[in-house]
């Protein structure tokens, strides 16, 4: 499912127009991805969690020139879903 499939099917079910639709779901997303980069997380009950991860330094290398250089460490933005939504997921997995 792509976002236009997304803001099509929620339009259909809620009778709204297809712009509204879109700029509430560009918004929800902007206001997440602004809380991940200020280093909040958020959590949506019955979904998930979008966190943000720490990756700790490491050594990595170069195959081509055989080098070592270190990566330092950074936060990337991740999502955890929730006990139900994983849940729900499995048990329709099955039945397919």
């Amino acid at each position: 499912m792509t976002k236009a499939d997304l803001i099509s099917n929620i339009s259909n079910k809620t009778g709204l127009e297809k712009f509204e639709v879109q700029a509430t779901v560009e918004a929800m997303m902007q206001e997440i991805k602004a809380s991940l980069i200020n280093g909040d997380n958020v959590y949506l009950r019955g979904f998930g969690s979008f966190i943000v991860k720490t990756r700790a330094e490491k050594i990595g290398r170069n195959i081509k020139n055989n080098t070592a250089l270190v990566i330092p460490a950074h936060n990337i933005p991740s999502f955890k879903p929730a006990k139900s939504f994983k849940q729900n997921v499995k048990i329709k997995s099955k039945t397919k």
